[in-house]
This record gives structure tokens, C-alpha cells and sequence, in this order.
């Protein structure tokens, strides 16, 4: 029964999630309620005997263990709050970064390079340095970064909304053919499922159909015909001595962190920490005006970098992935939830394609870490076969359905407010179609040309 409540809990809470905007509820009180109910009912059902869950490591828990099995409890909950903070301090760091980068006016620097006013072609600009950036710095900091320039560009809330929007289609598809591009696609590298190359040789091109089709049916819609809007603010944007600096070291420092976590093989966060602690220490000595001094200090700085980071979408991003970590947790028939239903899946449908379309699927309803996780632990095909490449497809991608689908989308959401339901009624058949599109794609290309 308690099983039920919670299942129950997690869908009563996304669907408050879903209804942000009629009900003038901000998500991340949901969120956060959400998570403390499903572990509260968890641990009360598991120190009373009513259920069972499986920590990170497959293993069974139950109360008649004893003591044991409370630290086994209380040890799968710090390890998924370990993980979770790994995602926001990441988040925060590179937030930060962004935002020291601004304080110095270096997205200045940037939008003087993009001359052009027509939407579509800024559409078409800005898409492709969404989907390659993902790949080099990945899809969450390049969706930072890019809607970070959009408020710079673009000064309609209505017509920003849209290319925010489609920069999270760009940034998902951009990372799901990269080792580093997407949390997913590192776990299954990591995990010896695939290689760099053959992440590459096989998805680039089936990513790239996903991001062009959506892109191409978006530059047919009536808010992307003519120009766009001038304003003051445009005339107005001022370079600093210290803007070009600030601008190549901060995505400089960006870029460096997965190459720090190739050299050390520590997680990408503490990463994120060294090029945040860099970026913060050469922003307190630079000089960004001609008379500089002291008392301009404070309007430079890190810590009101810091205050000016949306702290709203790192508490959101916790209650989600604390809810969902919840149903990793619950045991089903001796294993995680989540698992079970991925296997019930497998069972129930004799065709992988269709399985591994169907989680990708899900994986916009819920967390694809823990299906991805799933799915290693349901498959023992070699390295570098097809369908662990087409699983990092569909789990990359497939995000892009809903807003809060994937971590660019969450991020998205944060920083422009973007409603769930305009979201879904707006953009989410745009990336259905480009869904779609790329897995007909790798069909083609991987199964019949690579395999054939």
C-alpha cells in the first residue's frame, strides 16, 4: 500500500509541477514537497517491515537485517544525495562562471560578433553552436551559456522564450553523440558500453537530423519571420577593458573540464570548482574600467555573481532528482522500480528498438540517469554495439520532449520561467518529429549502412 502512496506522491507532484502556471504555484515548492514525502513514506514503510528497497549495488534491504539494514538505508540516501549534489554543484559552478563572465560585459563581446537581425538566421546560428558547444562543454553549460546570450539579443520575453526553447532541442541533440556531451553518454563511456569514436561514427549524424528537423519546421512559424526588434539596450552595451578577458577565460575554463576529468578521472563537478575558484581569482584583480578603484570592487566580484544565480532552479533540480532517486530505490519484485519497469518492458516487447524507443520516451517524464542504469544492467552486448549507441540516442534526446526532461531543459526553465504547458503545446511535436527523425536515421545509417 505504501508502495502505492508513493508512486502516487511522485505523480500528484509532477502533475502540480505541470499546472505551475494555472495554478500560479512556483514548481519548486512541489518539487521539494514531492521528495520529502516519497522518502518519508519510504523510510517509514522500511523501518516498520512494509517494504523492501535496493541500493546502488543491486543489493536487497529489508528490516529483519536489523541494524545493518538501517545503514544500508541511511548509505543509499547519502549516496543519492552525493550524486544529486554532484549535478548542482556543477550547475552552480558554471552559473557562476557565466554570470562573472556577464558582470564584466564579455557576452557583449559575443554579440558583436552575430550581425544579423533576421530571426531565422540567428535561429540557425545560434542552434549550431548549441549542438556542437554541448558536445565539447555539454548540453547543461552550453544551454547556460546561449540563453545567457539570447538575453542579450533578443529583448521580446515572447520571442526569446522560443529560441530558448529550441536551444534545449539543439543542446540535447548536440550532446547525446558526445562522450562528455550528457551525463548518459559519460555513464555508458565510463562503463566500457561504448567508445568516444563510435559515439561519434554512429550518432552524429542521426543528432544532427534531430536537431535540423525541428529547427527547419520552427523557421516556417510566424515568430520567426522578419526581424527582430531593436531597443535602446542595443545601442546602449558597453565592452569593458576586462570583457574580452573575462569572456575567452570563462568558456576557456569551461572547456577545460572535462579535459581535468581525463586527467585526474575525478567527477566533472570538482572540475567545475577549480575553473570556478580560477575565473573568481582573476576577476578580483582585473581592472574593468579606466579608473578603477576599490570601491567599484563589489560590482565585479564573485560573491554578487553568486547572488545573482537562480538559486530557485538548484532547489528545483534537487527535489526532482531526490524523487526520482525515491523510485530507484522502492523495491518491485526484488529490484529498483525504475528497473522493473524497463524490464516489464523488454518482456512485454520482443523488438529492442521499440524498448529502447519507448525509454527514451520516459525519459522525458523522468530522469534518464536511472534508466540508462537500467538498461546496463538489462544488456550484455559488447562494446560499441549498435544499441548501446541507439539507448545514448534515445536517452539524449528524447529529453527534449518536456521541458523538464533533461537537465538543459530544467536549466532553460529556470533562467527564462518557460511554462510547462506552453512548453508542451509549443515545441514538445517539434521534438517528437525530430525524435522520430533521428531514430529512422540511425536505423538507416547505423543498422543497414555501418552493419549492414
Amino acid at each position: 500500500m505504501l508502495s502505492i502512496a508513493i508512486i502516487l506522491t511522485f505523480v500528484i507532484g509532477y502533475s502540480l509541477i505541470v499546472m505551475e502556471h494555472p495554478l500560479k504555484l512556483d514548481k519548486t515548492v512541489p518539487t521539494l514537497l514531492m521528495a520529502a514525502v516519497m522518502w518519508s513514506l519510504l523510510s517509514i514503510g522500511f523501518n516498520h517491515g512494509l517494504l523492501d528497497i535496493v541500493d546502488t549495488h543491486e543489493h536487497l534491504w529489508n528490516i529483519s537485517v536489523g541494524e545493518e539494514a538501517h545503514e544500508g538505508f541511511v548509505s543509499n540516501l547519502v549516496h543519492h544525495l552525493g550524486k544529486t549534489s554532484e549535478i548542482l554543484f556543477f550547475l552552480m559552478g558554471a552559473m557562476t562562471i557565466v554570470e562573472i563572465i556577464d558582470l564584466h560585459a564579455g557576452f557583449e563581446v559575443l554579440k558583436s560578433y552575430v550581425k544579423t537581425k533576421n530571426k531565422k538566421k540567428l535561429l540557425w546560428m545560434v542552434g549550431f553552436i548549441a549542438f556542437f558547444l554541448s558536445a565539447v562543454i555539454d548540453n547543461l553549460t552550453a544551454t547556460i551559456v546561449l540563453v545567457t546570450l539570447l538575453r542579450k539579443l533578443i529583448h521580446s520575453k515572447k520571442e526569446r522564450l522560443w529560441y530558448a526553447a529550441l536551444i534545449v532541442i539543439a543542446a540535447n541533440a548536440g550532446g547525446a553523440w558526445s562522450p562528455i556531451g550528457d551525463v548518459t553518454t559519460t555513464m555508458l563511456w565510463i562503463g566500457n558500453k561504448t567508445t568516444a569514436g563510435g559515439l561519434i561514427v554512429e550518432l552524429l549524424l542521426p543528432s544532427l537530423v534531430s536537431f535540423v528537423i525541428p529547427f527547419f519546421i520552427a523557421t516556417l512559424l510566424p515568430v520567426f519571420k522578419g526581424d527582430l526588434t531593436p531597443s535602446e539596450e542595443d545601442e546602449n552595451g558597453k565592452k569593458l577593458l576586462s570583457s574580452k578577458v573575462m569572456l575567452y577565460l570563462g568558456l576557456g575554463m569551461i572547456i577545460f573540464v572535462p579535459f581535468f576529468k581525463t586527467i585526474t578521472h575525478l567527477p566533472p563537478y570538482l572540475g567545475m570548482m577549480f575553473s570556478l575558484g580560477i575565473v573568481w581569482l582573476v576577476s578580483e584583480y582585473i581592472h574593468p574600467e579606466e579608473n578603477f578603484d576599490n570601491k567599484n570592487r563589489h560590482l565585479y566580484s564573485g560573491l554578487r555573481a553568486l547572488s545573482r544565480i537562480e538559486l530557485s532552479s538548484i532547489l528545483f533540480f534537487l527535489g526532482i532528482l531526490m524523487a526520482v532517486a525515491s523510485l530507484e530505490t522502492l523495491a518491485t519484485e526484488n529490484m529498483g522500480t525504475l528497473k522493473y519497469l524497463a524490464t516489464v518492458l523488454q518482456h512485454s516487447i520482443p523488438n529492442q528498438y521499440v524498448v529502447i524507443s519507448i525509454l527514451g520516451v520516459f525519459s522525458a517524464i523522468i530522469d534518464n540517469v536511472p534508466l540508462v542504469a537500467a538498461t546496463m544492467g538489462m544488456y550484455t552486448f559488447p562494446i560499441d554495439h549498435h544499441l548501446w549507441h541507439f539507448i545514448a540516442y534515445a536517452a539524449g534526446t528524447g529529453g527534449s520532449m518536456l521541458i523538464i526532461g533533461s537537465a538543459a531543459g530544467v536549466a532553460a526553465m529556470g533562467m527564462e520561467k518557460i511554462d510547462f504547458i506552453w512548453y508542451f503545446k509549443k515545441v514538445s511535436i517539434l521534438a517528437v518529429l525530430g525524435y522520430v527523425a533521428g531514430i529512422v536515421t540511425f536505423i538507416l545509417w547505423s543498422v543497414m549502412f555501418l552493419h549492414g
